[in-house]
């Protein structure tokens, strides 16, 4: 079922106010552009989010991606692989906040408020996928450089995350942990993103506690009907990306 967005209320949902306050950090911070921002959705609407999150079933959807540089749970939105375009549909495996959320992604408002606060040009969410780390999950630090119109976007759902504690999302200066420049502890209600490019590193360490790291990730990019999505490997609207 297609999804008309654009003329819904979505008031409830975000914090436009502790979003814009970072603004200026994000688009300063070197040597990429990215930050993490804090209490980013509205505290009842977050908690409905948190509390409806899809647990992992491989019969519902999940899949895992276990290799020398990662070891994570994701799946798609719907009957959509996580890694292809992230339609405007519904999907009935999931609440109706979730839903909603996924309208509100896809929304004229939020997009254009993220291309203002970002000043990168993105107008369309090309990938949406949630993200599920358990104890022994990671990723290397690694670089896409899928392009210079590419934001990349976490939000957090996991509560009780001790500073110090692996699992959240880290910006590097490069592909190596000791070059760590900021990494996520509070995981509750944050929102961590950045513009992709060749010095984007980005990973997330070795979890040794047992816990359960719940995230989604999305892509905004750039994208024109003639000639497709800015970003490379992935033709217009059709197509399938590595996240």
């Amino acid at each position: 079922m297609e999804v008309r967005y654009n003329l819904e209320n979505f008031d409830e949902i975000f914090n436009w106010e502790n979003f814009f306050k970072q603004s200026e950090t994000f688009k300063n911070n070197k040597p990429f552009k990215f930050e993490l921002i804090e209490e980013v959705m509205k505290r009842d609407f977050y908690e409905k989010l948190y509390e409806t999150f899809p647990e992992y079933d491989e019969s519902n959807g999940w899949e895992t991606s276990t290799s020398y540089s990662k070891n994570q749970m994701f799946r798609g939105w719907g009957e959509i692989d996580s890694g292809q375009y992230a339609e405007e549909v519904e999907d009935p495996r999931v609440s109706p906040e979730w839903n909603k959320f996924y309208r509100f992604l896809h929304s004229k408002e939020f997009i254009d408020n993220v291309r203002k606060f970002s000043g990168i040009p993105v107008n369309k969410l090309k990938t949406f996928r949630f993200v599920l780390y358990h104890k022994g999950g990671f990723q290397l630090p690694h670089i896409h450089n899928e392009g210079p119109s590419t934001l990349i976007i976490f939000f957090y759902f996991s509560k009780g995350w001790q500073k110090g504690d692996a699992g959240g999302t880290y910006f590097a200066s490069d592909t190596d942990e000791s070059k760590i420049l900021v990494e996520a502890y509070n995981l509750d209600n944050t929102m961590g993103l950045f513009q992709d490019g060749p010095r984007a590193a980005h990973g997330v360490r070795y979890i040794t506690k047992d816990v359960k790291r719940k995230a989604i990730q999305i892509y905004l990019e750039e994208y024109n009907e003639k000639s497709g999505w800015s970003g490379k490997g992935f033709d217009a609207p059709k197509g399938t990306i590595e996240l």
